[in-house]
């Protein structure tokens, strides 16, 4: 009897978990599509997915971020985290550039008359402020950015506690060097227990992801057509470009076979691109760099979970695309010297960006007001945006899924130049 039980549940837990995800994203978009809104009472068992993969988020960044930090010399760290931040700023500033491109290609918005119908954009929208976005970096209460969810703050605060560590380990002073080897030794059992808790999340990822795009479909479907299709083009074209020419160029500069890598990365690009949220799949993201590509602990617990934050190639894609969107809409096409302002402030502001869904609709709104473009309820500008956030998810499906590869093209190149890499693996 027992045994029967077991076979029956063998189908699913023994068979591939990616295909396994691929088949409930295929079978959740035809079934949004069939059913259309009345499948939104799915939506409890896509955000059970959702909150699953957020209630591991904290402690995975705080666990692994100060391992890693711990475990590296503090002068490694040094350049480890000097290399990872030059890749992720000049990766971006392409990223925004080839979203500008698609946009000028495509001109998607062109036909529009939005100031006929600008009293339906709806609420009022407040914009970040990048002083604030900065200022906020430093906790004033490391706990509470724990408890609220505040990733930026956790970084800065187990980065620091991780090199505090590091340094006491090395300490002459045995009873301060074995505290902080005890404390070390804490930490690395957090992370490890996390990421048993990780692989057990996955294995309702494929219901979750069945949930997620059933909903997506059965209320974005229909919203993509005409010059919102136009824009959904140009941003994915982005998105493949994106990918397709820049990641690939760096990897074989690195000596890198892409296919490898690609196949190695397969899990995490379909789970971001599903969940839409790439602090949510920083467990995933880090389980496949470690046993698909071989990378040291000491090198992604550090480079990961800080690309989550401020590394955003797919969302400067977005920016480019929507921001020419929104001006071509409003009759108002953006000047040279403005889409220059747009790839500066998307660079900068993705410091600022959180990873969880919808988070560059926020960074939308910085970058829209840098070019003069300010979101003000009732006017053209607030209705363009207002039809940009109704196929958001559609965007931010694929715009996360590039957030996540660039994380982990940074974190291979990176490892690899500081010889922190299985090379048997590439």
């Amino acid at each position: 009897m027992n045994e029967k039980k077991k076979g029956v549940l063998s189908w699913y837990f023994k068979s591939n978990l990616l295909y396994r995800i691929l088949i409930g994203l295929v079978a959740g978009a035809l079934v949004g599509i069939i059913f259309g809104e009345s499948i939104v009472w799915l939506n409890p068992l896509g955000s059970l997915l959702v909150n699953l993969l957020k209630m591991i988020v904290m402690p995975v960044i705080l666990a692994t971020l100060v391992v890693g930090a711990a475990s590296i010399n503090p002068k490694s760290l040094g350049k480890v985290g000097v290399k990872i931040i030059v890749y992720y700023m000049i990766t971006s500033a392409f990223a925004v550039f080839i979203g500008l491109l698609m946009g000028n290609i495509f001109k998607p918005g062109r036909n529009l008359a939005l100031s006929s119908f600008a009293e339906s954009a709806g609420k009022e929208l407040v914009k970040p402020k990048f002083v604030d976005t900065l200022l906020k970096i430093i906790p004033t209460n490391p706990f509470g950015s724990i408890a609220s969810g505040a990733v930026l703050p956790v970084i800065f605060f187990a980065i620091l506690l991780g090199i505090a560590i590091s340094y006491l380990r090395m300490s002459k002073d045995e009873r301060i060097k074995k505290s902080a080897q005890t404390l070390f030794e804490i930490f690395d059992g957090l992370a490890e227990a996390m990421y048993l808790i990780v692989n057990g999340v996955l294995q309702y990822a494929p219901i979750g992801v069945f949930a997620l795009i059933a909903v997506v479909f059965g209320r974005q479907g229909a919203a993509a057509i005409g010059p919102l299709g136009t824009v959904t083009i140009a941003a994915f074209l982005g998105y493949i470009l994106h990918v397709a020419i820049v990641y690939t160029l760096i990897l074989m500069i690195s000596k890198i076979s892409p296919v490898k890598f690609f196949k190695a990365a397969r899990t995490p690009m379909v789970t971001s691109f599903v969940t839409r949220s790439s602090s949510g799949t920083l467990p995933v993201t880090m389980k496949a760099i470690d046993e698909n590509l071989g990378v040291s602990k000491k090198v992604y617990s550090f480079t990961l979970p800080l690309g989550a934050t401020i590394n955003m190639d797919g969302t400067a894609i977005y920016q480019g695309v929507c921001a020419l969107f929104i001006g071509f809409a409003i009759g108002m096409p953006l000047s040279i010297g403005q889409q220059l302002t747009v790839i500066l402030t998307a660079v900068l502001a993705s410091i600022g960006t959180a990873g969880v869904p919808g988070a560059g609709a926020i960074m939308l709104l910085m970058v829209l007001d840098s070019v003069g473009l300010p979101v003000v309820a009732g006017s053209p500008v607030a209705a363009a945006y207002a039809m940009i956030l109704g196929i958001d998810a559609i965007l931010d499906m694929g715009r996360t899924s590039v957030n996540v590869t660039g994380d982990m093209v940074g974190t291979l190149i990176v490892a690899k130049s500081e010889k922190m890499v299985d090379e048997s693996k590439l």
